[in-house]
């Protein structure tokens, strides 16, 4: 699968906003958080068949998660969804891809994200004593107290 006919089936059929082929090889697109499980599901049908990363950024008034999903001819998609600040939730995926349980973990640990599903362990970046409400990528966070 190539770039356009990516960039058509997420506009097509998983009705993605945004979707753009920023260049050969590489697209960008948006999908509701409702509708993410599905979209990646499908994604992964289509031959994206491994997930390179997730990443999680605070926006201030919100969160980014982005799912890099790629196929064995290098195409790389860039699946973003959008999350509230308050309260701020997607489901996990370690269904579809078994090892982005690690990164989920830090959306988790890092972010304060909750990821419905995600297996229970460890933490993870953060050592198991960290102290529960401080999430250190968040752009409010105030650092740690030194009592």
């Amino acid at each position: 699968m190539n770039s356009q006919v990516l960039a058509d089936f997420l506009a097509n059929e998983l009705e993605a906003q945004k979707v753009n082929a920023v260049r050969e090889r590489r697209v960008a697109a948006e999908i509701p958080v409702a509708k993410l499980t599905e979209a990646i599901e499908a994604l992964k049908e289509k031959g994206l068949n491994k997930i390179s990363a997730i990443t999680g950024l605070d926006l201030g008034d919100g969160f980014e998660v982005i799912y890099h999903l790629c196929n064995d001819e290098g195409v790389l998609l860039s699946l973003k969804t959008f999350l509230p600040r308050e309260n701020p939730s997607v489901p996990s995926v370690t269904d579809l891809f078994p090892g982005v349980f690690l990164y989920e973990r830090e959306l988790i640990d890092l972010l304060g994200i909750e990821v419905e599903g995600t297996p229970h362990g460890r933490r993870y970046p953060l050592p198991d004593d960290w102290p529960e409400g401080e999430y250190p990528l968040r752009k409010d966070w105030k650092g740690l107290s030194k009592e």
